[in-house]
């Protein structure tokens, strides 16, 4: 059975939207808090932590890197602010140049040196036989075209490809994956 939504739970939803770019800025916060303090207390607008000792800390100083996979220009400042690096996927290389330049930006602007901050680029591959048109998404098509990305991507300034084939046609077999792999690491 499927219900609707009632006001108060459309109300509350609404809200949550509203307020969820404060709320990330702060949960960034709790977790800085969790993972360098002992005992940790965080008062938020949002989250609250009374006096507690959480362990264990993790082994990474001073904390795991915080990689945010932001998009719009209130997120991208969030990374360029309090992250530890950015890490998009499904982003036209054009636009990704651009938007590596706004993070850049708006690090420096924010006081900190945009080279602290760690490129790392998802990219969801699909290998054709054939070269695919000028519409293709980026990453797909022939191994050409791929590399051609590859490049782009390291020239723009991406540190880190990390490749995922699951939604390239042939991975849906063990052996297509395995041949997609091989001809990824070929390419890099």
């Amino acid at each position: 059975m499927v219900r609707g939504w009632s006001k108060d739970e459309h109300d509350a939803a609404g809200a949550s939207l509203k307020t969820r770019a404060e709320r990330a800025d702060e949960f960034i916060g709790v977790l800085k808090a969790i993972w360098t303090t002992d005992p940790v207390e965080f008062h938020g607008k949002y989250f609250q932590i009374p006096r507690s000792f959480i362990q264990p800390k993790p082994a990474q100083k001073p904390h795991p890197p915080i990689y945010l996979a932001a998009y719009s220009p209130g997120a991208l400042k969030r990374a360029a602010t309090l992250a530890n690096g950015w890490l998009p996927v499904g982003i036209p290389i054009d636009n990704l140049k651009q938007m590596t330049t706004q993070l850049r930006s708006m690090a420096q602007k924010a006081k900190r040196n945009p080279d602290d901050l760690k490129l790392i680029l998802l990219a969801n591959i699909d290998v054709a036989s054939q070269p695919s048109d000028k519409n293709r998404s980026t990453f797909t098509g022939n191994l050409e075209q791929i590399k051609n990305d590859i490049e782009a991507a390291r020239v723009i300034g991406i540190e880190e490809l990390i490749i995922d084939s699951i939604f390239s046609r042939d991975s849906q077999t063990e052996d297509g994956l395995l041949r997609n792999l091989e001809q990824m690491r070929s390419l890099t």
